[in-house]
């Protein structure tokens, strides 16, 4: 997974690597030489007391250096470029595709998974090329280069490194071996921990009202531990890295100097190259330790690419069609027929048969009991999720055959649960309509019955908006969210139970806007209160996904059945009046 992900995504930065692989080969070439001249002034110059052979070769040697300097600063340069290029193109392409999941996709996934593989995940990728860049292309030049270099100083000595390298290599590949199935681990661990923060912070109200900080702070320390108790077995097998390479390096020094102290002595070896090949010995098994601490990132940018790969490869369940047909404004006629819809493993469908028509004029409204699948019934008609069976029309055209662009701006839709962007009163209104002036923004707020609180508020329409709206109530939201969607102004109006947390007189004097203000368009409305849909001119009774009733109040309440018993509150369950 890992090499094809970076595969793809490094194809435009070809000549960047390219570059940086000819920095990093010179300043290998010019880190090679340098024990070589450093040889040859204390064979030929120190030892023969030749000055000038001193001071030509150490200029050279302060040439050499200097070429090893630039070139080492603008490889790192331009593999910082690389690597952080691409994980700005991984980001940017996993985002756009979870702006392409439909609900369904995004559920399996999981939110604070979805947020881990994008920032976390990618991290680890980044790292790994920037470590690639600046590292590894100098491990094999620097061992291969290293080894040839050492036999022309002394072949005999040289031998050593045949016994030296196999241990290298074993040690290496028995602790990155292991390193794999951790990284794994740890990678679930910190999923874990991000949707616990991520619930601990959304449902803090609900966490005080109930008094369970102590509970929560012990399911955080749960996930947390274990996420340590991963990262320390991770940390415990890289820690066993170096001391072993520094244990071989050290061994296969002392070595050296043991075996090619007698050929010095016995006149078959200078002390100049004895030297030189104790540099190349360093150089090679150093290069070997870079290539290690590579190797130690690749385990766990494997797990990252495989989970990358993961969002990246899953197909959404709403694919936007390949030759769109344009739906114009006006009408707005809304016909659903048939629909089934069933969750990823559910045992029953959520929808079955279920139909539903609205034409421009009409207020439908959809009541049922929680699960009954009314929700699921709204979200079909902007394409939050297709349905198994059956067909969506809107203006008598397919909404599987329209541009994402094209629906939005017929339909316009009010979630069960309001959401608010970061930003201001004003920017989250023209959300839908970028071109809205103020009076269409106040005029929307007096529908909602949202005009008097945002005046009195200091900055009006300028006021800040915490993320999600947490900054306001949920009645506020609840309203500002119905005015975003009368700003952008569609022809069809889905109001998904969002009057839940207004008070009576509210919730009264909004219907009545809102029947003024939409006269002429086509809305359907979800809601638990009867009284909130019983002016309605056609009423759906949903119970367990299928439709048992269809007709006025009226009519609904002299066939009796599901809805007349949820009209109908018994006497008993009445609430006793209040004492005077």
């Amino acid at each position: 997974m890992l090499f094809p992900l970076l595969r793809r995504h490094l194809r435009p930065y070809v000549r960047e690597i390219a570059l940086v692989v000819a920095l990093q080969l010179t300043q290998t070439c010019a880190t090679l030489y340098l024990p070589t001249l450093n040889a040859g002034i204390i064979d030929n110059g120190v030892a023969r007391g030749d000055s000038d052979h001193v001071l030509r070769n150490g200029a050279v040697m302060l040439a050499v250096t200097l070429v090893q300097i630039v070139c080492s600063v603008a490889a790192v340069y331009y593999s910082a470029r690389v690597s952080m290029g691409v994980g700005r193109d991984l980001r940017a392409v996993v985002f756009r595709k979870v702006q392409d999941l439909s609900v369904r996709e995004v559920g399996q996934l999981g939110p604070s998974s979805l947020i881990t593989r994008t920032t976390n995940d990618v991290q680890q990728i980044e790292m790994l090329v920037l470590m690639a860049l600046t590292m590894v292309v100098i491990a094999p030049v620097t061992g291969i280069g290293g080894l040839v270099l050492a036999l022309h100083q002394d072949v005999p000595t040289s031998l050593l490194l045949l016994a030296v390298l196999p241990v290298l290599a074993g040690t290496l590949a028995l602790v990155i071996g292991r390193m794999g199935p951790v990284s794994r681990t740890v990678q679930r661990r910190i999923d874990a921990v991000s949707r616990v923060v991520r619930e601990q912070i959304s449902g803090v109200r609900v966490i005080r009202a109930y008094v369970q900080e102590e509970r929560e702070r012990a399911r955080f320390a749960k996930a947390n531990t274990d996420l340590a108790t991963a990262s320390l077995r991770l940390g415990r097998l890289s820690a066993l890295m170096k001391p072993a390479v520094m244990l071989v390096m050290d061994g296969s020094s002392v070595a050296v100097l043991w075996f090619a102290g007698h050929r010095v002595d016995d006149g078959a070896m200078q002390a100049g190259s004895l030297l030189a090949f104790l540099h190349y010995l360093l150089q090679i098994l150093q290069a070997v330790l870079i290539a290690a601490a590579a190797f130690m990132m690749a385990p766990r940018a494997v797990v990252c690419a495989q989970r990358i790969t993961e969002v990246l490869g899953t197909e959404p369940g709403v694919r936007p069609p390949t030759a769109p047909i344009s739906l114009r404004r006006g009408g707005g006629s809304l016909d659903i027929r048939g629909v089934e819809v069933r969750y990823p493993g559910a045992d029953e469908p959520v929808l079955r048969a279920a139909d539903l028509t609205a034409r421009p004029g009409e207020t439908v409204a959809v009541i049922g009991s929680t699960g009954a699948g009314k929700t699921t019934l709204l979200n079909l008609v902007p394409r939050l999720f297709d349905p198994d069976r059956g067909r969506v029309l809107v203006n008598g055209v397919d909404v599987r055959d329209v541009a994402p662009a094209d629906l939005a701006t017929v339909v316009g839709h009010v979630p069960q649960r309001p959401y608010l962007f970061s930003g201001t009163i004003a920017s989250n209104l023209r959300y839908g309509n970028p071109a809205a002036t103020d009076d269409d923004l106040w005029r929307a707020l007096e529908t909602a019955q949202a005009r008097t609180f945002v005046e009195d508020l200091p900055q009006g329409l300028g006021t800040p908006i915490g993320q999600g709206g947490h900054t306001l109530s949920g009645g506020q939201r609840q309203r500002l969210s119905i005015a975003r969607t009368l700003v952008a102004r569609p022809d069809v109006y889905l109001f998904d139970d969002c009057f839940s947390a207004l008070d009576h007189a509210t919730d009264k004097a909004l219907r009545a806007a809102l029947a003024d203000t939409l006269s002429d368009a086509t809305v359907v409305i979800v809601a638990q209160r009867v009284s909130t849909i019983r002016d309605a001119d056609r009423i759906v009774v949903l119970d367990e996904g299928s439709v048992v009733g269809v007709g006025t109040h009226t009519e609904l309440m002299t066939a009796g059945g599901t809805y007349r018993a949820r009209a109908t509150v018994p006497r008993s369950l009445r609430t006793p009046p209040l004492p005077a």
